[in-house]
């Protein structure tokens, strides 16, 4: 357990080095993985969540050489086509990693199997495997219809001989003409549609693996509904620009279209960014306690969608700085933070932390449009207004989001977590100025920030 004893005393005055992006780090595990040649990737961090990933990659053949310390990976791509074809992936509670290598693994000759946590196998992943199944993958779900864990069976043949042969005349030494032969030297357009209302991982797993199947003709995805945290989706795309592969995009997200031989191309070196969501617990601590926490890395040119969060703050009463290689937030001691509403549809992934500061507003505040995320790493609309109210709040919980209002005098809580990494560290902001406050199983953390506690407790000697 981790246990808050002492708050901060007087305001911060922090600068804030942070590790890499985890939803960066994992996209680039999977373009480099396409490529072809070797990628270095530097500023990757060392957690749960990519070390899941880049063992699953290990066990399909890939060589992968990781230096912590240097925070680099090298990895040497094989273009899709996997040196082991008979695999288990253990993929633990990472959606990431579950639903990148279900679309990576659609297109493979060989026969897989992805299972994980208990937790992850009560995750949806049907709209995504539905696409899939529309572009002659072949996947089954051992258990329940509609979950994890899911077994491959392979590409069909006449597909699977015309995916090599476009590569092997794709990837020669001597030219890198796109390849135009087909089955049969027919020319085809192969489409999916795909729902985003659960998870926008379901069309970015398909956005980096339309290459595979576009070796054969080309390949069409068409969005059904709303999506959620469009802004990932943006990543997905501005990512796979870097590494070669262009999509050809209709309305705002509406169709993406891949050309027959579409193939990727390795940048040499891929820097990865500072996380955005792990900031998001740092920008929150200077609101909660007062006085400015810089983030260096960062800016508004960040591909991560998670540095609006500060726009958050800033209604709340906070000032924020933007400069091309950082971000500072601060707030005058004398300032009081203010509750605000707000849609948190793409900013997801920092609605626990606006919730934490939530409890030292005055007012009510009001997060709204993140239905999706109930079905995280735990359901994060019902068990945060749990922990919520173990602090005196008052909170209306809504399908789609919470009213939060803060009691007149917060009480020391104990926090359950549920295995989930961004209920301890938003309620560990909480601990900076409360004292007492004891967050229940803290290594959840090493999922995705291990380092965590350590960077939070160097706030406390500011």
């Amino acid at each position: 357990m981790y246990r808050s004893i002492i708050s901060t005393d007087g305001v911060l005055d922090a600068v804030i080095v942070l590790p890499g992006s985890k939803s960066m780090a994992n996209r680039a595990l999977i373009l480099a993985a396409l490529s072809e040649g070797t990628t270095l990737l530097e500023g990757v961090l060392d957690s749960e969540d990519t070390q899941v990933l880049a063992e699953a990659l290990r066990q399909l053949g890939l060589e992968i050489q990781h230096h912590p310390t240097r925070q680099q990976m090298r990895v040497v791509g094989t273009r899709g086509i996997f040196p082991n074809q008979n695999v288990e992936l253990y993929v633990g509670n990472s959606g990431t990693t579950a639903r990148f290598l279900t679309a990576l693994l659609a297109f493979s000759r060989g026969k897989y199997r992805i299972y994980g946590k208990p937790r992850m196998h009560e995750r949806p992943i049907r709209d995504l495997v539905n696409a899939l199944q529309s572009l002659d993958a072949k996947i089954c779900y051992e258990e329940k219809d509609g979950f994890p864990p899911l077994s491959f069976s392979g590409i069909d043949q006449s597909f699977a001989e015309s995916f090599t042969k476009t590569f092997t005349k794709t990837f020669t030494k001597t030219s890198t003409k796109t390849s135009t032969e087909t089955i049969a030297g027919v020319k085809r357009t192969r489409s999916a549609i795909v729902s985003g209302s659960v998870s926008s991982q379901f069309l970015s797993a398909l956005l980096m693996a339309a290459p595979l199947a576009a070796q054969s003709g080309d390949v069409e995805l068409r969005l059904a509904g709303n999506l959620v945290s469009k802004p990932y989706i943006r990543m997905t795309l501005e990512m796979m620009k870097s590494f070669g592969v262009v999509a050809e995009i209709t309305g705002d997200f509406e169709t993406f279209r891949f050309a027959m031989g579409a193939n990727y191309q390795t940048p040499q070196s891929y820097q990865i960014e500072p996380d955005a969501s792990g900031a998001s617990y740092f920008f929150a601590a200077a609101a909660v306690c007062g006085g400015s926490v810089t983030v260096p890395g960062l800016s508004r040119q960040s591909l991560q969608g998670d540095v609006a969060f500060v726009d958050c703050l800033e209604k709340m009463g906070c000032d924020v700085q933007w400069r091309p290689d950082s971000i500072t937030v601060s707030r005058s001691p004398e300032k009081t933070l203010r509750g605000i509403s707000v849609d948190m549809n793409s900013l997801s992934d920092t609605a626990q932390t606006l919730a934490a500061t939530a409890l030292f507003a005055e007012g009510s505040t009001e997060i709204m449009n993140m239905e999706h995320v109930r079905f995280k790493e735990t359901d994060r609309i019902t068990d945060l207004a749990t922990e919520l109210r173990r602090f005196g709040a008052v909170v209306d919980e809504r399908p789609d989001g919470l009213r939060i209002t803060p009691p007149q005098q917060l009480v020391p809580a104990t926090v359950e977590t549920y295995d989930d990494h961004r209920m301890a560290m938003s309620f560990a902001v909480v601990g900076l100025r409360l004292p007492g406050v004891v967050i229940k199983n803290p290594e959840c953390t090493r999922k995705t920030f291990p380092d965590f506690f350590n960077l939070l407790d160097s706030l406390k000697k500011t």
